[in-house]
């Protein structure tokens, strides 16, 4: 199968859970922000935003270490898998029962400490996700796909079930007056934004479940020397991994911090708010890029065997920029329709920052590519190196420029620390892995989509139909270039 076609299907495949979980999520946004104030909204961003941190932490670079390891014929497979989840059965035990001794000063100390219970559910949400992310990774290698979205889409199916129930019926019901069995029996008032956590702590020990049988069918033995090569092999994805969340993950945790003297926590966490609603709608290039990658690496380590790898590598860098650049396109020229997925006012105060994400995510997907020369090579330092600089450019410019300009601030420190990867990445690789990447034509077709979209603004035409019109037109001839300048050549034979 030509290689272009199979990361295709396979990214449907794999990316299929991501991308309907991360979207029926994105489907949660008006149902949230029409439910909560920016304050609570804001609850729910600070929260996932430490737990981005957790479950970088507790599965320690292993399940890429896992890939690398299993993909080795000298290695037994079944050791692999053994002593890899072994490692993070005791690890993420340890955090559990550490974290719910420890809950209160958690709460305390990250200014929630009415709800200890957070500490505690989430705890065991990234402990229970920690643990299942072997399982999935085993079904990935062994092309067990069917398996893999299924368990996936239970989960999700849970996790958006009981956000329905609770805050899309709920709520609205009690807030109404209405009293039933389920507004008596089923639902507290009071635990508010915490029904989003519960309904996550179900869904994710619902997987759990559903994995478990890989868990029982091991015979468990851990090979310590196999163990040093992987946490070896490991710990610079870990730092790397941790950077990339600071990038990721910091400015929402920072904005609270640096504005709450000023605003108040509650001014501060709804500041949080309005840049985490606003954030939701950059979302769209997330869910292709989180896709992506599931197919992607495994694809990328499969194809390092074929001659033709390093032209494998190139294509598809430039068909996932030009799938990027239309996503780009899209979201910018219909903002004023994907702007009520925000479904309160107050929010809309931050859909500045869109386009600044939505370029920060490019940047980020194509940092994504680019490294596997460091995961090929076997030069995980590197990638470490690279996204410690990025998280040093983060946590600067979210620290000069926060003060003055908001949220904004961090949506611009975004793009310019995940560009700055980017060209580090692009030059080291150059160096230790060369691939020849068609440069010319992929930065054409991201300065044709920020170009298409500079345009609709200096046009500045007013919400109508002739709008819409003229937008869907520069669509349209975006297609057009993109189709001229990559079909297939025609042979003539004489």
């Amino acid at each position: 199968m030509n290689p272009l076609k199979k990361l295709v299907g396979q990214t449907a495949i794999y990316g299929l859970p991501s991308i309907v979980g991360r979207l029926l999520n994105y489907l949660l946004v008006p149902i949230h922000t029409a439910i909560f104030l920016k304050e609570q909204f804001g609850v729910i961003t600070e929260m996932y935003a430490y737990v981005s941190f957790l479950v970088v932490l507790l599965t320690y670079g292993m399940e890429t270490a896992f890939f690398r390891f299993n993909s080795k014929e000298e290695n037994n497979k079944d050791e692999v898998f053994s002593t890899t989840i072994i490692a993070l059965l005791v690890t993420t035990s340890i955090f559990i029962l550490l974290a719910s001794i420890f809950a209160q000063p958690i709460a305390n100390f990250i200014s929630y400490p009415n709800n200890q219970e957070y500490v505690v559910w989430f705890a065991f949400i990234v402990g229970l996700d920690a643990i299942s992310s072997i399982p999935l990774a085993k079904l990935r290698v062994e092309n067990k796909a069917k398996t893999f979205a299924a368990v996936n889409l239970g989960s999700i199916a849970i996790n958006i079930g009981l956000n329905l129930f609770w805050i899309g019926y709920c709520i609205p019901a009690y807030q109404d007056g209405v009293s039933n069995f389920f507004t008596e029996y089923l639902f507290t008032p009071t635990i508010g934004v915490g029904y989003v956590f519960i309904a996550n702590l179900f869904a994710t020990a619902f997987k759990f479940v559903l994995l478990s049988p890989y868990l029982y069918k091991i015979k468990y033995s851990i090979n310590i020397p196999l163990l040093k090569k992987m946490l070896s092999y490991g710990w610079p994805l870990l730092v790397a991994s941790l950077a990339i969340i600071v990038n990721e993950n910091a400015d929402k945790i920072m904005l609270k911090w640096m504005l709450k003297d000023t605003l108040g926590v509650d001014g501060a966490t709804g500041m949080v708010g309005i840049y985490g609603a606003c954030y939701k709608i950059s979302i769209i290039i997330s869910i292709f890029i989180q896709a992506f990658r599931y197919a992607a690496e495994p694809f990328f380590f499969n194809q390092a065997k074929e001659q033709d790898a390093t032209k494998s590598y190139a294509m598809v860098m430039k068909y996932f920029v030009i799938v990027c650049s239309f996503i780009f396109l899209g979201v910018m020229l219909y903002m004023d329709v994907i702007k009520y997925f925000v479904r309160k006012e107050e929010y809309w105060v931050g859909l500045n920052v869109v386009p600044y994400l939505l370029l920060a995510n490019i940047c980020l997907g194509i940092f994504y590519n680019l490294s596997i020369w460091y995961k090929l090579s076997g030069k995980t330092r590197y990638g470490a190196g690279i996204a410690i600089i990025g998280a040093i450019i983060t946590i600067t410019m979210n620290y000069i420029l926060i003060p003055f300009i908001g949220y904004l601030g961090s949506a611009i420190t975004t793009l310019v620390c995940y560009f700055s990867m980017v060209l580090i990445s692009y030059w080291l690789g150059q160096k230790y892995y060369p691939v020849k990447y068609p440069l010319k034509r992929i930065f054409m077709y991201l300065v044709l989509a920020i170009g298409f979209y500079g345009i609709t603004i200096l046009l500045d035409m007013e919400t109508s139909l002739f709008k819409y019109m003229i937008h869907s037109l520069f669509m349209l001839l975006f297609v057009a270039v993109v189709y001229i300048l990559e079909k297939p050549k025609k042979v003539l034979i004489s």
